[in-house]
């Protein structure tokens, strides 16, 4: 598996114009130690492989000591991209090693699921049985490899920690290989852009040069000055003596990154015309330089933000097969669909009571330790699932209540802490990343969840372990990352700190207020509330209108629902790309009206086609149609919030769409049984419709 990743990682290095001679040039600290803990924890493996009893008698001390060093060299490298991924997949195969004395253990069933036998493991392994007792736990199960991979060339039995492990890797590799020697880390970013000043007129700039270029303004999300964002509309090069034209200094050659870039010389006063306007050439900037300043790239290689999202999407995955196993484990115990609704109940409920009161906690806590927090509640929760379901199984339903209240403080506070990880500039692109890796997640996660909670049959609990263990590296992860101090607003401070939790309420109104206030914010509230209303009904009456309608004969429904999810996933995630593209060159508001126009036209077409085959391309459309109208509303609540108060007002926020949700299953549902799926589906797209052309009306939301 770690091939894989390190194959992945130089091969999109190298298409993304980068060069393997950077690998020589990385800047590394404690690179002996390194050396020397790699090469005993391999020759200690091969010592033991070779039956050196010596060595297997040491063999634990031996381990910590490499896996120890290992892991003390990636913490002093954590600032690189991808060596904080690395050091929590260490770190999770070290506690697995450890509690078992020296050897990795692999779960029986995972290796025979994988294509081998018992007789194809060595003397670095231990077999734990397929029982799920308390040895299971003692020798760090959960940790162990007990994921088939039964692929050719691959094929192999990896645990969560290779998975952490590979993914580091695939990101350092990358970011070295993509990244001209000479850049800096992502923490040092901001000063090399500042190199750029010469080239004011001619190149994209940073914001914070808007002085290198007269005082212009620069527009917001574009980085050009107002002439200069004109002039790359049409595609043309400048003249001198046009409005806002003009070098910023008179050198011949200007640098980036340190690289010289010459630039063709200007002619002598009185050697051209007066009425001759001398055109200067755009600098010939090479493929990988473009590449390295690509928004998804300069994200990719920040080595904060790449920590912060591949944790997120691994716990996703986590997620999935979680909810696969708990739907599969209510049914299978209970037989009543009924019971398997009020999972979803549970699940729904805290996001309309606690919405507010989360945010406004959010807001005076320290929010990267709500993130720590919140995983490892979550992984403590989760990890009793199976416990509690063994006594009763409807003791599940205050533990889903809890997790999905646990994961409201969650939600806020990575929504709050993410511009302060990222440049203003690369917001939306950040948010887009986001939002495509837990579509991501879905497209993917789902069918391998459900082929993953196949092959565990009765060990169900074996799920649950494995979400958990995502969530406790996903806490160790951002643990890692360092976050720029906030700087409150003096009077709020002092006011929550007189008012203690008695206060809590008086911030609560402070954000309904604030929400209230802006028009902008509150209209997209409301808008968001109405429009998607008809989003409530298509979560809960697709699968009835699939097996009732949709479904042709000889088609299984619950195959058909599941391509159709599948296809609102991808459109999904082909929506979050072209939004993190090209979402800073539109106008936040008209792409949300847009959005919500084209989402309710998609849902009135998937009422009316009754063609299954039509309703995959729907569906799609519809999945981009939700991301055109979703990043744009979350990052104009970024730009206009203030940072101490945005979990307070995205918690309100949540509320009321929530809640809007949920009455619309309510609706829907009760409806549905009177006039058919169909009619109530075609009208909750309208609802959309208006609520989308409600917002081109309005001067403000129109212009935001």
């Amino acid at each position: 598996m770690l091939v894989l990743g390190i194959f992945f990682g130089l091969t999109l290095g190298l298409l993304g114009g980068g060069s393997l001679g950077n690998l020589a040039l990385v800047r590394l600290r404690w690179v002996a130690v390194l050396l020397f803990a790699v090469i005993l924890r391999f020759a200690t493996e091969y010592l033991l492989i070779r039956g050196v009893g010596l060595v297997d008698t040491l063999r634990l001390p031996l381990f910590a000591l490499a896996f120890g060093l290992l892991l003390a060299t990636l913490w002093v490298n954590r600032s690189q991209p991808g060596l904080r991924l690395a050091f929590v997949g260490i770190l999770l195969n070290t506690v697995a090693i450890v509690a078992n004395a020296g050897h990795m253990p692999i779960w029986l069933p995972s290796l025979y699921a994988a294509g081998f036998q018992p007789s194809d493991t060595t003397a670095f392994h231990v077999l734990l049985d397929p029982d799920l007792s308390t040895g299971f736990f003692l020798h760090a199960g959960p940790l162990a490899d007990i994921l088939p991979i039964p692929l050719p060339i691959i094929q192999n039995v990896a645990s969560i920690g290779d998975v952490f492990l590979t993914a580091g890797l695939a990101f350092f590799l990358f970011a070295t290989v993509v990244r001209a020697h000479d850049d800096e880390p992502d923490e040092t970013a901001e000063a090399a852009d500042r190199r750029l000043a010469g080239l004011a007129a001619t190149t994209r700039l940073p914001r914070s040069l808007a002085s290198a270029i007269g005082g212009q303004r620069v527009r917001p999300g574009t980085g050009l000055a107002p002439g200069l964002a004109e002039a790359a509309a049409l595609d043309r090069p400048l003249v001198l003596g046009t409005p806002g034209a003009g070098l910023a200094g008179p050198s011949g050659s200007v640098t980036i990154g340190r690289r010289p870039l010459a630039l063709a010389p200007v002619p002598a006063a009185g050697t051209v015309p007066l009425d001759e306007a001398i055109a200067v050439p755009r600098p010939r900037i090479e493929v990988g330089e473009r590449v390295r300043r690509h928004p998804y790239v300069r994200l990719a290689v920040s080595g904060s933000f790449s920590s912060l999202w591949t944790g997120q999407l691994i716990s996703l995955f986590g997620d999935r097969v979680h909810q696969v196993a708990l739907t599969f484990l209510v049914a299978g115990v209970t037989d009543s669909p009924l019971a398997v609704a009020f999972v979803f109940v549970a699940a729904t409920l805290p996001n309309l009571l606690l919405s507010p009161i989360a945010g406004t906690y959010v807001d005076r806590w320290n929010q990267r330790d709500v993130l720590i927090v919140s995983d490892l509640l979550r992984a403590a929760s989760v990890l009793v699932i199976p416990i509690v379901a063994s006594a009763n199984i409807y003791l599940i339903y205050p533990l889903v209540f809890l997790i999905t209240s646990i994961s409201i403080f969650f939600r806020p506070a990575r929504v709050a802490i993410l511009p302060r990880l990222v440049r203003q500039d690369e917001l939306v692109t950040a948010n887009s990343a986001m939002w495509a890796g837990e579509t991501f997640a879905d497209v993917i996660g789902y069918p391998l969840a459900g082929i993953f909670v196949a092959f565990l049959g009765a060990a169900l609990p074996l799920a649950f372990w494995l979400d958990a263990a995502t969530y406790a590296a996903s806490a160790i992860l951002i643990a890692s990352i360092a976050v720029p101090r906030l700087k409150r607003r003096r009077e709020t401070t002092d006011a929550a700190d007189a008012a203690g939790d008695a206060g809590v309420f008086a911030e609560m109104r402070e954000g309904f207020r604030f929400l209230r206030s802006d028009p902008v914010l509150f209209g997209n509230t409301i808008q968001a509330t109405l429009g998607q209303f008809g989003l409530g009904l298509i979560t809960a009456l697709t699968p009835i209108f699939v097996r009732d309608v949709l479904a042709p004969p000889g088609v299984d429904p619950k195959a058909a629902y599941a391509f159709l999810e599948t296809a609102i996933g991808v459109g999904n995630l082909v929506g979050g790309f072209a939004i993190g593209l090209i979402g800073a060159r539109l106008m936040k508001g008209m792409t949300v009206n847009v959005g919500f126009i084209l989402w309710g036209i998609t849902l009135v077409a998937f009422a009316l086609s009754g063609n299954l085959l039509l309703d995959f391309a729907i569906l799609f459309g519809q999945g981009v149609a939700n991301m055109v109208y979703v990043i744009p509303s979350q990052v104009l609540f970024q730009e206009r919030t203030p940072a101490d108060m945005i979990g307070r007002v995205v918690g309100f926020r949540f509320a009321l769409v929530f809640g809007g949700m949920t009455l619309a299953m309510a609706i829907g549902g009760l409806l549905a049984t009177v006039v058919g799926t169909a009619p109530v589906l075609v009208v909750g797209g309208i609802v959309t419709i208006l609520a989308g052309a409600g917002g081109l009306l309005v001067k403000e939301m129109r212009a935001a």
